[in-house]
């Protein structure tokens, strides 16, 4: 059953959401949406994740708590950076940080994180998974913020992921 149906909730969800969208409940409208909620989650499989298997749950805790501390300095140094950017132009440089993190669903949470830091941008991952390509919104020392970045995010993802 799993193997035409991989997501049962899913092809439920996408079927309704036709006739919703659709306010019909007419025959073919009936048959489109039961071939999309059947067809879509088949095709879509592959891009499905792996199942995570937590290693490390404290290490989930003490690096929510970490990111929700980066996310307030930064909040505060982007809005200085901005508001005195007439007196001082702010710094910003794209970067490339080498990366030991491999497992897909780090990489995910990794890109999720630099994604809500003010003053970072997830930019371009490598094709092995070697380099990311992020642009940062006011940079002093690249090396000093290569090493906050892999000490801060990177490691305890891969203590909670590999």
């Amino acid at each position: 059953m799993k193997r035409l149906f991989p997501a049962p909730w899913l092809s439920l969800a996408l079927c309704v959401l036709w006739l919703v969208l659709n306010v019909s409940l007419s025959a073919g409208h009936l048959l489109l949406g039961a071939t999309l909620g059947f067809l879509a989650p088949l095709m879509m499989r592959p891009l499905r994740p792996r199942p995570i298997r937590i290693r490390r749950p404290w290490v989930v805790l003490r690096l929510f708590l970490l990111v929700g501390r980066d996310v307030l300095v930064s909040n505060l140094a982007v809005a200085w950076g901005v508001l005195n950017a007439g007196r001082r132009p702010p710094r910003s440089r794209f970067i490339k940080v080498p990366l030991d993190l491999r497992d897909a669903n780090g990489l995910a949470a990794l890109s999720m994180i630099t994604t809500v830091i003010p003053g970072t941008v997830w930019s371009e991952l490598a094709l092995d998974r070697s380099i990311l390509l992020m642009h940062v919104f006011d940079l002093a020392d690249e090396a000093s913020f290569i090493a906050h970045f892999k000490a801060t995010y990177e490691r305890p993802l891969m203590e909670i992921f590999e």
